[in-house]
């Protein structure tokens, strides 16, 4: 079993478009949810040319079970169209490197457009870890920024 630890962000500003991500491409993620259920969310992801699913435990702390699986595009696509709930999240990820760790900086795309979070994984919840400037409130508790949340509660509708 894999454990995710992630903390997420709020970003403040457009420091980060000038901070390392001229020289990064951004990458169209498409995902959808098979389960969103608090104690577990099932994940089907398709990011550039492959795709994966992905199962999640319950969080504990800012740690969590986390299982990813290759999946075939064509498949995961009809998954997203087909069986999903909808409607799916849509975003462009930009990683960014700074002082040792990569953050990935998220623009949601469509119902959740104008929202723009940036996230960091740990190797322990107590890593210490320093935030760019643009780098604004810490969001990681708060529900209403997990994308499985965000498909019937959509940014817009806030």
């Amino acid at each position: 079993m894999g454990i995710e630890i992630e903390r997420k962000f709020l970003v403040r500003d457009d420091g980060w478009r000038t901070e390392g991500a001229p020289h990064v491409q951004p990458v169209l993620l498409r995902q959808g949810y098979l389960s969103s259920h608090p104690e577990r969310v099932v994940r089907v992801r398709i990011e550039g040319d492959h795709a994966v699913m992905t199962i999640k435990s319950k969080a504990v702390g800012v740690s969590r079970g986390e299982w990813e699986y290759p999946l075939p595009v064509a498949d995961a696509a009809e998954f997203l169209d087909r069986l999903c709930e909808q409607p799916v999240i849509e975003k462009y990820r930009r990683r960014i490197p700074y002082a040792g760790f990569v953050w990935e900086v998220d623009e949601f795309l469509g119902v959740n457009a104008g929202l723009v979070v940036a996230e960091i994984e740990l190797p322990a919840e107590d890593t210490a870890f320093d935030k760019p400037d643009w780098v604004g409130e810490e969001v990681t508790h708060d529900k209403r920024y997990l994308n499985s949340n965000l498909i019937s509660h959509p940014y817009s509708a806030w």
